[in-house]
């Protein structure tokens, strides 16, 4: 089964890599997609950011990298995903999430929404706190 995880990923974090590893284990493809996001100014390009995440990926055989732009169940069903893979640090991530996984089952209701916590060690970083730190 085809899964999906995207995001902006700017930058990728140990966090983001925690989810992939993971849900590769548990889907026999997953596609990681850059998110092309108009209202983000991004620190890194859409190729710079998919260039950089294809090295930190490379060896997981059933993991693509991948772009997109428009929405994503668009681009999930044109690819012909099934399941989105969504990472959660806190309670506070679970809300947005949450309205954003039923418009997408509105919107393609053949789609799930798999939320994975990350683990206890990733749960601080965010992208927002490592550029900020960097």
């Amino acid at each position: 089964m085809l899964a999906i995880y995207p995001g902006s990923f700017d930058p990728f974090t140990n966090g983001h890599l925690d989810i992939v590893k993971r849900a590769a284990r548990l889907f026999s493809r997953l596609i990681v997609a850059v998110a092309v996001n108009v209202r983000k100014v991004p620190t890194f390009t859409v190729e710079e950011r998919v260039e950089m995440m294809k090295e930190s990926l490379a060896g997981m055989d059933n993991v693509e990298v991948d772009s997109f732009s428009g929405l994503l169940v668009d681009y999930a069903r044109e690819r012909g995903a099934k399941v989105i893979i969504r990472g959660l640090r806190a309670l506070s991530d679970f809300e947005n999430e949450f309205q954003m996984a039923h418009m997408n089952r509105g919107l393609y209701p053949e789609l799930e929404t798999l939320f994975m916590m990350t683990c206890q060690e990733y749960f601080y970083v965010s992208s927002q706190t490592v550029k900020e730190v960097a």
